[in-house]
């Protein structure tokens, strides 16, 4: 049975009925609209795949284009088989021939090791502190001598010496017919022998410490120690001469100082003696003194002789005797002051006569000239003194620290060194022209 709707019921149910409808129709068109969404998108992608295409066809034509044809595979060329043969003549035929060498043919040497230095038996004087700072920077005379000694063990000096003793010669070719790259070649210049000796003799010098140390390398430990001994002996005996030479040096200008002084002082006392005899005295200003003793006598007469006549005048006449001879008496005296004291002036108060003023002049001179050269005598003799025994006191000697050493077993030559450093080098040359060749190829 069919129930009638009210009219507001009918109303709801038509507007639910539209609801419904336009929840459906907005689902649709979302849907087409994703659906449209989803197309675009996959036909972008595949527009990109065909642009991505194209552009890779498109290379590959340029590349294809550009190259010309495929890569080939890699294959030995001459130059591949010139660059092995090269390293084999360079590197490996010179490594090879260095091993051979060294292990069959080298002979062993022998090291023998020498130290010294240079030592003063000079000792520090209070006078000498100045002095001793300034040597302490500047390394002192010691370090000269140490420097001279350096070149003297190098130069053909002492090779001679010791050649002349030793037969330097004979010690180094002992070995020349089965090591003839390492050892001396007999019959050698000087030259070659000076050549050889630094190859075998080795110097080291400390400037610092002043230590000198050999090594002195032979084909026998006897030879290497007979070797480093004559080394010290002649070092020893060229310091001697050194210390010698040092010593002349020092008293050479203390020894003409004093020539020179005894000149002067024999000239002296020789002018001396010439004007004693020629004037007749011995010492000037004793016979000043008696002269001055004789006026005085003479002015004490001539004041009695007044004081007499003064007497004899006030009681007498002047016809009186006795008056006439008071003045004879006064002017006999007064004549004689006269002639004593004309002897100090010029002329000596008559020809021939003595010049007291002079003389003294002369003589004071001449005793002043003495004893300037009695004084320069004593101070040159005291100056040469101190020459020798400063002289002396400085001498310098060598003081082994290592006394030459005999070798018990070889350490020379260093055959693996040897071989490494020449092998080392011959590969090197050899990586070079490698790289020059193709260098050279490629700007070709």
């Amino acid at each position: 049975m069919n129930t009638k709707l009210t009219p507001d019921e009918a109303a709801a149910k038509e507007e639910r009925r539209a609801l419904w409808r336009a929840n459906t129709e907005r689902q649709r068109l979302a849907s087409e609209k994703a659906e449209a969404a989803k197309a675009v998108q996959a036909a972008a992608r595949e527009a990109a795949l065909a642009r991505a295409a194209a552009a890779a066809a498109a290379a590959a034509k340029s590349l294809e284009s550009q190259v010309g044809k495929p890569v080939e595979r890699a294959q030995i060329h001459t130059r591949h088989w010139g660059l092995l043969l090269a390293f084999i003549v360079i590197t490996v035929l010179p490594s090879a021939t260095t091993f051979w060498y060294m292990q069959t043919r080298a002979a062993d040497q022998y090291a023998s090791t020498l130290g010294f230095t240079v030592r003063s038996d000079e000792t520090t004087t209070a006078a000498d502190l100045l002095g001793g700072l300034g040597q302490t920077l500047g390394g002192g005379s010691t370090g000269h001598d140490t420097d001279i000694l350096y070149e003297f063990i190098l130069s053909q000096e002492i090779i001679r010496r010791i050649d002349n003793k030793l037969d330097l010669d004979a010690i180094f070719s002992i070995r020349a017919d089965q090591d003839p790259i390492l050892s001396y070649q007999s019959g050698g210049a000087i030259e070659d022998l000076e050549d050889y000796w630094k190859r075998m003799v080795r110097v080291s010098y400390d400037n610092s410490s002043g230590l000198v140390k050999l090594r002195v390398l032979a084909f026998t430990p006897e030879d290497a120690t007979a070797i480093a001994t004559e080394i010290y002996d002649e070092s020893s005996e060229m310091i001697n001469l050194l210390s010698q030479s040092a010593r002349e040096d020092s008293t050479q200008y203390a020894e003409e100082g004093l020539k020179n002084a005894i000149e002067r002082l024999k000239s002296a006392r020789d002018a001396l003696t010439i004007f004693r005899l020629k004037n007749q005295m011995v010492d000037p200003n004793a016979d000043i003194q008696a002269q001055m003793g004789l006026l005085t006598t003479l002015q004490t007469q001539l004041a009695s002789a007044l004081i007499e006549y003064d007497l004899i005048a006030t009681n007498s006449n002047s016809n009186d005797p006795r008056v006439v001879q008071a003045l004879r008496q006064i002017e006999v005296i007064e004549a004689r002051i006269l002639k004593e004291r004309q002897k100090f002036g010029a002329g000596g108060g008559s020809e021939g006569g003595i010049e007291f003023a002079s003389t003294i002049s002369e003589f004071e001179r001449l005793t002043v000239d003495r004893e300037f050269a009695e004084t320069s005598y004593a101070a040159s003799l005291q100056a040469l003194d101190g020459a020798r025994a400063d002289a002396n006191r400085k001498s310098r000697y060598l003081a082994a620290y290592v006394q030459p050493t005999v070798a018990e077993k070889s350490q020379f030559p260093q055959r693996n060194l040897i071989f490494t450093v020449i092998t080392a080098f011959a590969f090197l040359i050899w990586a070079i022209l490698s790289l020059v060749y193709y260098a050279l190829r490629d700007r070709s």
